[in-house]
């Protein structure tokens, strides 16, 4: 995945859940060799140590009175109007949204789990976190970041239960989109629905729904943050995505920039910033050439000043056969993004200049650390280490979800409806029905 897609999805799993798909006992033990290997290539860590499981299970206790005791220190935000929208698979929700409409203005709120609360720099959780660098994604299987235990319970933004919460809320002037006032502050919040990206698209599309005027709101400020990012030279890979991922990923890409904005321009302080380097104009050509090649691939005249309005316009109207290919041909020229303690460079797939993650700290170390960058105003001495380590987590993690999905191809199984729909092991392989090896019947 490249760092534009990536930064633009909220997600890893962004697709719905459709039920497992069915393999034989041989083919499970196949796979779980497979990613041992890749394990001990790649230095990843899948079982977390005692000490670690300890901690985590400890924090799981005496939860609600320690969240009562803390209402009087943080904002009070559980009579907002606040939801969560994930994958229907998705397994903890660290991110949830608010927003009202005034006569000048929207007031937009990103709720994000406060992990720091919980795992902080003299915690065990913490050390293994720094050794892990970022949740593994493998279709079929995942390797946490954080203990479960502790991620997909206190802190995950589950409905109907208060929860703290790290709240950045935004001031957006209607007519430029820009912060008029920008507050990050420690929060409770209850959040009202757990939706999956199909519910909030049904819940645009029906009036009469729960939600559905809030979820309108949302969509139409995200459309037009979209549209404004694509007009001011963001590169939008991905041209297809559906309305209920647009609010998501519009919301969490402002929610980072306005954190980002605040470090540095407003404290002038070292952080865990997202720098994505341009490719030379040499590349740029290269790809921009193999696009234009394509048959029913076209890049309006107009466009050609910024390589990525050309790539956006170029997407937008290809044939569907032709959406791969032109994405692989940007790709191959893309520089990776690394994480640096100051942002200089910018993000160029994004066409920001000053980027950071922070709305996915239960899968990202980079977000965890500017949680308790922001808060504590604490930099750690080694920032510059952490990045090193956690741009170096990143390409690894990448790499080996690469090869096991390469592995899985080879053994016939569709890598991409496993890491959507699950695996189930069937100790009877006549009961796998298998029709042909390169199938798996769903």
């Amino acid at each position: 995945m490249s760092d534009a897609q990536q930064d633009e999805e909220p997600d890893p799993g962004s697709a719905e859940a459709q039920g497992p798909v069915t393999i034989t006992e041989g083919l499970a033990d196949a796979l779980a060799d497979k990613r041992e290997s890749l394990f001990a290539e790649f230095e990843i860590r899948d079982e977390f140590p005692p000490a670690v499981m300890r901690e985590a299970k400890d924090r799981t206790e005496g939860v609600q009175q320690e969240i009562r005791d803390e209402v009087d220190e943080r904002r009070d935000l559980r009579d907002l109007t606040t939801w969560t929208t994930d994958p229907a698979d998705a397994q903890d929700f660290d991110d949830a949204i608010s927003i009202e409409e005034h006569d000048d203005e929207y007031q937009l709120w990103v709720h994000i789990a406060d992990v720091s609360h919980y795992v902080h720099p003299d915690s065990a959780m913490w050390a293994e976190a720094v050794e892990r660098g970022n949740t593994v994604y493998l279709p079929g299987y995942t390797i946490h970041m954080l203990p479960p235990i502790l991620a997909e319970t206190v802190c995950s933004l589950v409905p109907n239960e208060d929860r703290l919460a790290h709240t950045v809320e935004m001031h957006l002037d209607k007519e430029t989109l820009s912060f008029d006032t920008l507050d990050i502050y420690k929060s409770v919040i209850n959040s009202d629905e757990r939706l999956t990206y199909k519910q909030c698209e049904r819940r645009l599309e029906d009036p009469e729904a729960p939600l559905h005027e809030k979820c309108t709101l949302a969509y139409d400020v995200a459309d037009q943050l979209h549209e404004q990012r694509k007009a001011d030279g963001s590169l939008v890979l991905n041209p297809s995505r559906d309305r209920a991922h647009t609010i998501i990923e519009e919301c969490m890409l402002k929610a980072n920039k306005a954190v980002t904005h605040e470090l540095m321009w407003n404290r002038g302080v070292e952080a865990m910033y997202r720098v994505h380097p341009q490719p030379t104009p040499e590349q740029w050509n290269k790809a921009l050439k193999e696009i234009q090649e394509l048959d029913g691939v076209s890049i309006p005249g107009g466009s050609w000043d910024d390589p990525r309005k050309a790539v956006n316009a170029a997407l937008e109207a290809a044939p569907g056969r032709q959406l791969n290919k032109i994405q692989r041909a940007v790709l191959k020229v893309m520089p990776r993004a690394k994480y640096m303690n100051d942002p200089f460079g910018g993000h160029h797939a994004l066409n920001f200049d000053i980027y950071g993650h922070f709305t996915s700290p239960i899968r990202r170390l980079s977000d965890l650390i500017n949680h308790w960058i922001v808060h504590e105003n604490d930099v750690p001495e080694n920032l510059i280490e952490l990045c090193d380590s956690a741009s170096d987590k990143q390409k690894d993690a990448e790499t080996a979800e690469r090869l096991y999905k390469q592995f899985m191809q080879e053994v016939g199984l569709d890598p991409y409806a496993v890491n959507n729909r699950g695996v189930e092991v069937m100790d009877d392989p006549e009961d796998a029905q298998y029709d042909r090896p390169d199938t798996v019947p769903e």
